[in-house]
C-alpha cells in the first residue's frame, strides 16, 4: 500500500535552508568527558564562525544508558562553556521537538518510506540484539530479505514482531568523504544489514541521526572517528531517501597516551572533574580546542585564544586526523596562564573560597594571600595546601634554617631572629613598607645580606620551606602579634 507523501513534504516544508546549521546531539549518560567536549566546541565554532545556527539536540533512545539529572549536566555545562544554542528543547525552534525520545513517532514512517522505496525491509528472524552487537553474526543474506511482499503482510497481520533493516547493495561500493580523512571507498558487500528501527518501535542510533539531521537542516556533522566505519551506511540512506549528504567532520580520538582512548571507566576527567581540580572553563575549552585542531596563516603560533578569537580563527580544514593526546601537564600550564590574565580582584574572588578552606581565622586579609598567590598558582585546588601556615604553624624541622645560599646554619638563624624580634617590636604602624623597612635596615646594620636575614624569619613564620610570598609579606599579612609569637617560638627551636 503506497504511503501519503503528504506527511514528508510538509516534513521537508519545515527544514531552513541557505545557511549554515550544525548541532551537538549527546547522549544524557551523567557527564560530559573530553571528547564530547571537543565536539560540542568544534560544533558551536563552525556555526558562529559561519554567522550559522547551532542547535542542541537530546539523543536519547538508548533508554538503558540513560541517567537521572544527566540532561541538566548538558544544560549546565554548555551555559558555563559560553556554548550558547540558537535552537534546542529549552528554547524551541522550527525543526522541534528537540528531544529524540519525542520524535518517536517520525521514526517509523521514514522507516517505511524506506521500506517502500526498497531500501529496507521487514526482518521477523528472532536474534537477540547481544547477537545484533556482537558484530559477529555472519549471515549470506537475511532469510527475511528474500520475503515476498505477500509473506511480510501475513506476518505483519499475525501480529509478529519485527525490526526494519537496511537493504545493503551486494554489489559495488559506496564513496563517501570527510574534511579530515578524504575520500573513502568500500565495498558493499562488507556492509551489514543493520537494524533501523527496533521491535520497541524505536530507533537505532545510526538511523534516527541520520533522519534528525536532515529534518532539522543540518549542513555539517561532528563526529568522533570510530563513525568512520557507519558513514558509508548513512550516506546509503541519504541516497535513497534522495537527500543532500551533509559535509562530514571525523574528530580522531583524544588519548590519554599512545596507547590508550581517554575513559571515564578509567579514571579519566570529566568537564565537571576538571573544573572541580581547579582548572578554569576558559582555560579546559583553550586546551580542548587545541586537542587535534591547528589554527592557520598569521594566527598559526597562536596558543592562547579566546573564545571571541576562536570563532574568528576556526577553519575545520585546521582539523587533523591524527589522535590528540590529552597531556595534563599541558593543561596545568594553561591554567597558569589563564590564572596569571585574571584581573587582581577576580582572582582574589575566584582564590578565596580556596584560601578558606585553610584559612578560617577571619582577621587574615585573603586578599592580601591571593595577591601573592596569583604569579605561583597552577590550579585553585593547589592553593589551600600553600597556604594552611597562615592559621597555624605547622610542625617544622630546625634544619629548615640552615640554607647554603643565603649562608644560614642554626647560629646564624638564631642571632638573626635575636636581632629581629626587637627590630619588629619597635614597629608601630605594621604596613608593608614598614615591616621592609625595618628588615631591609637590620640586615644593613648588620653587615649580613638581605636573604641572611630574610630566610630565617620567613621559616620562622612560615614554618616551611616553599612558601607563596617573601618574609616581608607573610609578615605583614600575619599582624605583629602572630609574627613575633612565631619569631620567639622559632628562637626557643633554635636555642634548644
Amino acid at each position: 500500500m503506497a504511503l501519503d507523501m503528504k506527511f514528508f513534504d510538509e516534513m521537508e516544508a519545515r527544514i531552513p535552508k541557505g545557511k549554515v546549521r550544525t548541532r551537538f546531539a549527546p547522549s544524557p549518560t551523567g557527564y560530559m568527558h573530553v571528547g564530547n567536549l571537543r565536539t560540542a566546541l568544534y560544533t558551536w565554532l563552525i556555526a558562529r564562525h559561519n554567522h550559522g545556527t547551532f542547535i542542541l539536540r537530546i539523543e536519547d533512545t538508548d533508554q538503558g544508558r540513560l541517567v537521572e539529572g544527566a540532561t541538566d549536566v548538558i544544560y549546565r555545562t554548555m551555559a558555563e562553556c559560553g556554548l550558547d544554542h540558537d535552537e534546542g528543547p529549552d528554547v524551541g525552534g522550527p525543526v522541534g521537538p528537540y528531544i529524540q525520545s519525542e520524535r518517536r513517532g517520525l521514526y517509523g514512517k521514514y522507516a517505511e518510506l524506506l521500506v517502500e522505496k526498497g531500501a529496507a525491509y521487514y526482518c521477523f528472524c528472532e536474534k537477540t540484539e547481544s547477537e545484533e552487537d556482537s558484530g559477529e553474526w555472519e549471515r549470506a543474506d537475511d532469510p527475511c530479505r528474500g520475503l515476498s511482499p505477500e509473506e511480510v503482510q501475513a506476518n505483519l497481520a499475525a501480529g509478529k514482531p519485527y525490526v526494519i533493516r537496511q537493504r545493503i547493495p551486494h554489489e559495488g561500493t559506496t564513496t563517501f568523504h570527510d574534511v579530515s580523512f578524504g575520500d573513502i571507498t568500500v565495498e558493499n558487500k562488507t556492509l551489514d544489514d543493520q537494524v533501523l528501527l527496533k521491535r520497541d518501535g524505536l530507533p537505532t542510533y545510526n538511523f534516527a541521526n541520520v533522519v534528525d539531521d536532515h529534518l532539522m537542516g543540518i549542513t555539517h556533522v561532528v563526529r568522533g572517528s570510530e563513525y568512520l566505519s557507519s558513514a558509508p551506511k548513512y550516506n546509503l540512506l541519504y541516497e535513497a531517501f534522495g537527500w543532500d549528504i551533509p559535509t562530514y567532520v571525523h574528530c580522531s580520538p583524544v588519548m590519554r597516551d599512545q596507547h590508550n582512548k581517554m575513559s571515564k571507566r578509567h579514571g579519566d576527567p570529566s568537564y565537571e572533574d576538571l573544573i572541580a581540580k581547579g582548572y578554569l572553563t576558559p582555560a579546559v575549552l583553550n586546551y580542548v580546542a587545541l586537542l587535534g585542531w591547528a589554527p592557520k596563516g598569521e594566527r598559526s603560533e597562536q596558543e592562547i585564544f579566546s573564545l571571541e578569537e576562536l570563532v574568528d580563527a576556526f577553519d575545520i580544514a585546521g582539523i587533523s586526523k591524527s589522535p590528540a593526546i590529552f597531556d595534563i601537564v599541558k593543561l596545568d600550564h594553561f591554567n597558569a596562564l589563564y590564572l596569571r590574565a585574571l584581573p587582581a580582584e577576580e582572582f582574589a574572588k575566584t582564590a578565596e573560597p580556596y584560601i578558606r578552606q585553610s584559612v578560617k581565622n577571619p582577621a587574615i586579609d585573603t586578599a592580601a594571600i591571593a595577591a601573592l598567590l596569583q604569579a605561583r598558582c597552577e590550579r585553585l585546588t593547589d592553593i589551600p595546601e600553600k597556604v594552611d601556615f597562615f592559621d597555624a604553624l605547622p610542625e617544622y624541622s630546625v634544619e629548615f634554617y640552615t640554607n647554603k645560599k643565603s649562608k644560614t646554619d642554626s647560629a646564624v638563624s638564631a642571632a638573626m631572629l635575636e636581632a629581629a624580634i626587637p627590630a619588629l617590636e619597635s614597629v608601630t604602624d605594621w604596613t608593608m613598607d614598614a615591616v621592609h623597612d625595618a628588615l631591609i635596615g637590620l640586615a644593613a646594620s648588620l653587615g649580613v645580606k638581605n636573604a641572611t636575614l630574610m630566610w630565617p624569619v620567613r621559616i620562622a613564620v612560615a614554618g616551611k620551606l616553599v612558601t607563596p610570598g617573601g618574609a616581608v609579606e607573610l609578615c605583614h599579612i600575619l599582624g605583629k602579634d602572630e609574627t613575633l609569637r612565631r619569631l620567639r617560638f622559632g628562637l626557643d627551636m633554635l636555642r634548644k
